[in-house]
């Protein structure tokens, strides 16, 4: 994994098991297990598939806005195409737009076989950190 500046130890992306594995500002992959992210039924949930694109969009966002800036989500949305029943998906972040103020991401999610599960868009607004934060 590329250096983010940034630790996941303790964050929802530690427990999702997702795991980063390319990162720069126009592209961003990661894994994610569906076992221990599953609906009642034992499919992949939706919900997982948001956190991974959300995860990648923001992570995306944040390296574009550079130091002393950070990225706060603002808008997502989704579709689901199909379920995943096991193994693990992948997430692909592909930049649509990076501004001054917002960096728009298309996430694709796929199965072990490169079938679509989920494809997500997300928006991120960029803003100065506030004085003594913590980021990049």
């Amino acid at each position: 994994m590329t250096d983010t500046s940034f630790s996941t130890t303790g964050t929802l992306i530690e427990r999702m098991g997702i795991e980063l594995i390319e990162v720069s500002p126009q592209r961003l992959v990661a894994t994610m297990p569906v076992a221990g992210n599953t609906q009642p039924y034992g499919l992949l949930h939706g919900g997982a598939s948001v956190v991974l694109a959300e995860t990648l969009g923001s992570v995306g966002a944040a390296l574009h806005a550079g130091e002393n800036r950070v990225a706060v989500g603002l808008d997502i949305n989704a579709t689901h195409h199909r379920a995943a029943r096991g193994g693990v998906v992948t997430g692909t972040a592909t930049a649509l737009s990076l501004g001054n103020t917002l960096a728009s991401y298309e996430v694709v999610v796929t199965d072990e076989n490169g079938k679509r599960v989920c494809t997500s868009r997300i928006t991120c607004l960029l803003r100065d950190a506030a004085p003594g934060s913590q980021a990049g």
